[in-house]
């Protein structure tokens, strides 16, 4: 059976749950794991919170009203999810998102970054130095290529308010890159 769109999807999911849902995982698992990994750093806290966002989003398919796309309202669950473990961390005070060099030490202690590849760590660096609302922006038009109305949908913001943070990350990404040469 071949998977047209995401209604498809839907229907096939609420009919068949099971096979709906590996075709879902298929479709999205990889995107999202990188989306939430660029927020939460470590591999292991990624794949945790990745597997937390399909058990949510299969437990509430059935609630998915087809108001957004499916891609945004799967991102909004894992944007949520991500922001939820880096709250809890920051409530255990294991992080802090305003000093981001714990989360650099996570980043160079993790096994998955290719450190030979010195300008895609000194730029995930400039990304981990931004304020959360401006990482979300950056990352979701940077990395998924999302038009800023669908990620004001996921972030829960406006579009102008979307592309301001977005250029103002991007300025401050290019500044960074450009102060540590």
């Amino acid at each position: 059976m071949s998977i047209k769109d995401d209604k498809e999807l839907v229907e096939l999911t609420a009919k068949e749950p099971e096979k709906g849902f590996r075709y879902l995982m298929t479709k999205y698992k990889e995107a999202v794991y990188w989306h939430i990994r660029r927020l939460v750093v470590t591999h292991e806290d990624a794949q945790d919170a990745t597997q937390e966002t399909f058990i949510r989003v299969f437990r509430s398919l059935s609630d998915f009203k087809g108001e957004c796309t499916l891609r945004s309202w799967v991102y909004r669950i894992a944007t949520n999810e991500a922001l939820r473990l880096l709250d809890r961390y920051k409530k255990e005070e294991r992080v802090s998102l305003d000093d981001s060099s714990s989360e650099l030490s996570n980043l160079m202690a993790d096994e998955f970054v290719d450190y030979n590849d010195l300008e895609a760590v000194k730029l995930q660096k400039a990304i981990l130095s931004l304020p959360t609302k401006q990482q979300l922006a950056f990352n979701l038009r940077y990395y998924n290529d999302l038009g800023y109305d669908e990620i004001a949908g996921i972030i829960g913001s406006t579009t102008d308010g979307v592309k301001s943070s977005y250029h103002i990350a991007k300025d401050k990404i290019v500044k960074y890159m450009n102060a540590n040469n």
